[in-house]
This record gives C-alpha cells, structure tokens and sequence, in this order.
C-alpha cells in the first residue's frame, strides 16, 4: 500500500468483520518530534492471546478465501521501516486496539494519504455502524463522531449521498484548520 490511509482502512474493515459496532481512530501528530501515531480501537469480538500473537504472521489468516493475511503484517512492518513501533492488544469479548508509530522524517515514511475519503468510505459502506475520527496536530485536535452526526439527521441514513459530501468536506476543512490552514 502507497499511503498509511489504506492501511487504517485495511485494519478498520477487521473492526467491522470482528463485530464492532465502534470503532475509533485517532491520529496524532507531533511536527516537533517528526511522529505521527494510530491507534484504532474496537468493540468487536476481540481475539486471545495465541491469536494476537499470530496475527502479525502474514501466513495466518482467520478467513477461508484466502491463506495469507498481509493487512497487520505490512502495517507493522512500515512502522517498523521508520524506526517506529507496532502494538496490537485484545480481550475476547471486549475489542481489539492497534497502534503503529511511524516516524516522519525517515525516508521509508509513507504519505498519510487521503484520510477524509478512508473515513467517509468506512461510514459510506458501513452506515448502522458507529465510528469516530480523532485528529490532532501539535495539542490542536477535533472530532468527528457519527453517533453526533446519526443524532442530528433524525433518521436520514449516514450513506445518503448528501450527508456522505458534507461528511468529507467536514473532514477536509477541519482537518486543513488543525494542520495549521486558514
């Protein structure tokens, strides 16, 4: 994958095949130390120990269409690639958090990417879900929670063209102001 936002989008569809009915993402930014971290946290099924374990492995896999899981491996390993870290911890029952710490001033750091269109693509294709988008830069931060959004529209379904359109701009705008941008 060319951007991290394929990667959280990769990880957030676990969420959603684990059963979560929230799922968190928080991404934060610290321009003075070159880091940048995400943790996504879920109130799926969860997984033990010998599983989260494995799930590293990028030849173990919980689905049958296929032999090989790459999705949390490669995550990983792009951390890992700018000397940053990878953890990933789960209660059965209770949910799973994953956490990647990239530095940005390595070579091997990928783009960001566009994670106003991940973030509307998850709501979009998942609209009875709940998600909520955490951005802070440098102590500056907002929030998007679709549980304010579902909460305002009064029964309009988050995958409604227009509600998805205002979605994305709000990201993108208050995503621009907390980088810094008019």
């Amino acid at each position: 994958m060319r951007e991290l936002s394929l990667h959280i989008l990769d990880v957030a569809q676990n969420s959603v095949k684990a059963g979560a009915t929230l799922t968190t993402i928080e991404q934060t930014v610290d321009t003075a130390a070159h880091t940048l971290r995400f943790t996504i946290t879920d109130n799926g099924c969860g997984m033990d120990e010998t599983t989260v374990r494995r799930v590293i492995d990028p030849f173990f896999t919980s689905r049958t269409t296929r032999k090989v899981g790459l999705g949390i491996p490669f995550f990983k390993m792009e951390a890992e690639n700018t000397g940053g870290s990878f953890s990933i911890s789960s209660v059965p029952g209770q949910g799973t958090t994953v956490s990647a710490l990239f530095h940005t001033d390595h070579i091997d750091c990928l783009p960001v990417g566009d994670m106003a269109g991940t973030v509307t693509a998850l709501v979009q294709c998942n609209p009875q879900l709940d998600f909520v988008y955490r951005l802070c830069v440098d102590g500056r931060s907002f929030v998007m929670d679709t549980r304010e959004f579902r909460e305002q529209l009064e029964g309009v379904p988050l995958n409604n063209p227009d509600v998805v359109q205002f979605m994305k701009e709000f990201l993108e705008e208050n995503s621009e102001t907390i980088y810094g941008g008019a």
